[in-house]
């Protein structure tokens, strides 16, 4: 009975055993044949045959209505085995004719010991059947004991080029393509691993160093990039190249941007730069056009500034917009002396006044009702010093050092707008953000992606921070409105039938060549309608030559490109009257005189 028992258990054991020996060569079964099935097809191809590989196309860039901004075309690339090559020279002199480039050129292309070299990307297929009909004529015509004088080793890659059918329009947002597909700047360089997609590869039987044809099987295909959809409007950012080109030609200025922005959103409409570059033909370009002059070139802001220093002097209930300060020409701050842009006897002017005519000694004693902290932290809230989120590849942080490091006269200069530096972009998010009730949302370019199916996933929401109380905001952009009015500096920005809110900004420019200020910056930045802001518009322009006033300047583009805007936009003026503030006390004091006798009192 004990020797049965041992039996039955030595049966299980081995049972068990086998259905586990049989089990794990299941797994395996289909872990090869199933699983890991492409893995061992590739292996097995690239020991029996040759293999290539087969580009991706890149995914498209369109505006935000799907209009293309870049897209990839079908080409041809004529590449070579550097293996194969027996007589660069000779071959080198042999097909330099034929592909239509000079002999240096192509011998430099096939010297060496690459298995793959590129010879003319993007050729023309006639030049490539041209080539093969005339290495076949040259073979063919050896003798049997001259077979080392084959020209062999050239073969056609199929391929993508990248185009861009609107030319420079939008060249330095979305930068260009290099000749071996990588993105080289702009947008087609930061977003270059989703853009650029998943090659595939091919396996082909080859015969005296050319593929034979329709011996080529796909063994991984190519998967498209991903397209990126733009918050771009391609008609506004028309309108904003075309006026911002025409501006910084007519004032021999050395560059000029334009941002329209949606201040809820942080959208960007348009995002135009002059000069600029045709990414279809950067043979020539240099590298100063390829730079993106809105998020990596800083400058002191000028009298745009004065808003923080207004904006904060607000919120922290120092001032209103009917404070009335004694304004005078120069003033004298530590070992320095400031002074307006205009001489004039002293004025008796409001805090609205003040930046109406936009005083530099008034804003420095509105600036002096704040301590040093806190007109650093405002400026810090409002994103100077920092990089605005909005994703654009070399963007600047700007320019704000620590409160530590000021002098005895680093308060006085940064409350009229200099002293500090900043980019067109955070320029632009300063006033979106008083033109969204005090909220700053950090600005985009990016609506969403389509996948390779067409699939369209938006971008996720924007970053927030307050930073005034929708009250100070309100207030600002009232005061704002008397910029604007025959009494600012920018008349030349007014908009008839709508409500219009903007600063003007002249600054001196600093020269890195000489580490001296040189030139100037010249700005105008605004929105409307001033009392529901739709859109927000900044122009700067530098180093203009002869008049160099922001609102002599930049208050026509604004004009023309937020005209455009509002009328394609549909935007109806808000038809509220504007109840102009007081700019002087004399007009202050006639304006409570009014409102005594209208009471009655």
């Amino acid at each position: 009975m004990g020797n049965l028992n041992l039996a039955k258990k030595r049966l299980v054991i081995l049972t068990i055993f086998a259905l586990s020996f049989m089990l794990l060569f299941a797994i395996r079964l289909v872990q090869v044949q199933i699983i890991q099935a492409g893995d061992y097809k590739i292996r097995a191809v690239d020991e029996m045959q040759n293999t290539r590989s087969i580009p991706a196309k890149r995914g498209d860039i369109t505006d935000i209505n799907g209009v293309t901004f870049a897209r990839s075309v079908s080409a041809i690339n004529i590449v070579v085995d550097q293996t194969q090559i027996s007589d660069p020279a000779r071959v080198a002199a042999f097909a330099a004719p034929i592909l239509k480039l000079p002999v240096t050129e192509v011998q430099a292309a096939i010297t060496g010991k690459l298995k793959y070299s590129m010879v003319l990307p993007n050729a023309q297929p006639a030049i490539w059947r041209a080539l093969i009909d005339a290495m076949a004529t040259h073979n063919a015509a050896l003798e049997p004991a001259e077979i080392n004088q084959r020209i062999i080793g050239f073969f056609a890659e199929r391929g993508y080029i990248r185009d861009y059918p609107s030319g420079s329009l939008l060249a330095s947002l979305i930068g260009f393509v290099r000749n071996d597909g990588i993105g080289a700047t702009g947008l087609e360089s930061s977003m270059n691993s989703m853009i650029s997609g998943t090659t595939g590869r091919y396996s082909y039987a080859g015969a005296a160093g050319a593929e034979i044809p329709g011996s080529q099987s796909e063994i991984v295909s190519a998967q498209k990039g991903t397209s990126i959809r733009l918050t771009i409007d391609r008609d506004v950012q028309w309108v904003a190249s075309k006026a911002i080109s025409d501006a910084v030609r007519k004032s021999n200025a050395l560059s000029g941007t334009v941002i329209v922005m949606d201040p809820k959103t942080g959208h960007i409409l348009a995002h135009a730069t002059a000069p600029t570059f045709n990414p279809n033909n950067t043979k020539n370009v240099s590298l100063n056009l390829m730079r993106n002059y809105s998020v990596q070139e800083v400058y002191e802001p000028g009298s745009t500034g004065k808003v923080m220093t207004m904006a904060a002097a607000l919120e922290e209930k120092k001032i209103t917009p009917t404070t009335v300060f004694s304004v005078p020409y120069s003033l004298k701050r530590s070992d320095a002396t400031f002074h307006d842009h205009e001489r004039h006897p002293t004025q008796k002017l409001t805090a609205t006044g003040i930046l109406a005519v936009s005083s530099n000694t008034g804003s420095i004693k509105i600036g002096e009702t704040l301590s040093n902290d806190t007109l650093h932290d405002y400026l810090s809230k409002f994103g100077i010093g920092q990089k605005t989120g909005s994703g654009l590849p070399g963007e600047s942080s700007g320019i704000l050092h620590p409160v530590k490091s000021w002098s005895g006269t680093s308060a006085p200069t940064i409350a009229f707008g200099h002293g500090y530096s900043v980019t067109a972009m955070q320029a632009t998010s300063v006033f979106a953000t008083i033109a969204n009730d005090g909220v700053r949302v950090s600005p985009t370019v990016i609506a969403g992606t389509s996948d390779a199916s067409g699939n369209f996933t938006p971008a996720q929401s924007r970053t927030t921070e307050k930073v005034l109380s929708p009250e100070t905001a309100a207030q600002l952009r009232l005061m704002m409105e008397s910029v604007v009015s025959g009494n600012g500096t920018a008349p030349t920005a007014a908009i008839p039938g709508y409500r219009v809110a903007g600063k003007t900004g002249t600054a001196e420019r600093y020269n890195d060549s000489c580490r001296c200020y040189s030139g100037y910056t010249a700005s105008f930045i605004g929105f409307a309608p001033a009392d529901k802001p739709a859109y927000v518009i900044s122009v700067t322009i530098q180093n203009p030559q002869g008049m160099h006033w922001g609102g002599a300047l930049g208050g026509p583009v604004f004009k023309e490109v937020m005209s455009f805007v509002l009328q394609s936009r549909h935007i109806s003026p808000t038809q509220t009257n504007m109840k102009p503030v007081a700019l002087t006390q004399a007009a202050l004091n006639k304006s409570n005189k009014f409102v005594s006798k209208a009471s009655g009192q």
